[in-house]
């Protein structure tokens, strides 16, 4: 009788595991999430609950704004500059040559460095006296500002920073541009089309489900940011670059206001959906038109 059950009900028992997981680990936190952003909890007593309090507050905090402020500048720069340096490399590793391979391996291994060991080589970089980056702009006779400390080159550092982890972009891009056929780059070579105009009116087409993709998964990850500006900046200068991350996290374990931080936690998901919500607008409107 039980092996009759099992085979009648075969595939719940198969995809079980991860209705577990996605139970344990992410509804059940999410649920809890939810009930403690509606209260007042500092993790030492019961949950108080306060209704939607703590979502006012928020509209009022000047904090916040300033957090929101950060991080949408920083998003807004770094994620169309990445996309610009991902595309760039993308189109050079696409050319065949004996090198690619070795390209790709440069390009990508950044990204599996730990992002604590990352923060660490790039804050000796930035270093103001002896810093990398300093020393060779003084070897051509410029004077590189302290780039950590200082308020503006401090959330410059940052978004360069940010650009260290360009392979998985590249990686995408480059797949979708092999998967364009060359004979629509020799009808535009036939029609009299430049590189420019080949890449503007056949690759980018060809590509625009990956822009859409990565531009969706580095708004997700813009907004996420919190280790590197944490380890290298600490918020500053002047809170500079205190992100929305950032903020949260004190909230929730500095100042142990975790009702307040869930509620933060569930704005921050609204954010990121609405501005993850622009380029895949963009990109409908724009197959809709072709």
């Amino acid at each position: 009788m039980i092996r009759g059950v099992l085979r009648r009900n075969a595939g719940w028992v198969w995809v079980s595991p991860w209705i577990v997981g996605l139970t344990v680990f992410f509804l059940i936190p999410m649920a809890m999430s939810l009930y403690y952003s509606l209260t007042d909890y500092n993790m030492l007593e019961a949950p108080l609950r306060v209704g939607l309090s703590n979502y006012a507050s928020i509209l009022r905090d000047e904090l916040f704004w300033k957090a929101v402020r950060n991080t949408l500048v920083y998003a807004g720069v770094s994620i169309p500059l990445t996309a610009l340096v991902s595309m760039a490399i993308a189109g050079l590793l696409d050319v065949d040559t004996r090198l690619s391979g070795v390209v790709r391996l440069f390009v990508f291994t950044p990204t599996v460095v730990p992002l604590v060991a990352a923060a660490m080589i790039w804050m000796w970089l930035f270093n103001s006296d002896a810093g990398l980056i300093n020393a060779g702009l003084g070897a051509v006779g410029i004077q590189g500002p302290n780039w950590l400390q200082q308020q503006g080159w401090a959330m410059a550092a940052l978004i360069l920073m940010n650009l260290w982890s360009v392979g998985q972009a590249v990686v995408i891009y480059l797949g979708a541009l092999q998967d364009i056929p060359e004979t629509l780059y020799e009808a535009g070579e036939l029609d009299g089309m430049g590189p420019i105009r080949r890449f503007v009116h056949i690759a980018l087409p060809g590509i625009a489900h990956a822009v859409v993709f990565n531009s969706i998964i580095q708004t997700i990850t813009a907004w996420q940011v919190f280790a590197t500006p944490f380890i290298m900046t600490e918020g500053g200068p002047n809170r500079s670059t205190y992100f929305y991350s950032h903020y949260l996290y004190d909230n929730a374990f500095l100042f142990q206001r975790m009702g307040y931080a869930s509620a933060l936690g569930w704005v921050q998901t609204v954010l990121i959906a609405a501005c993850a919500l622009v380029p895949w607008r963009f990109a409908r409107r724009l197959w809709s038109t072709r």
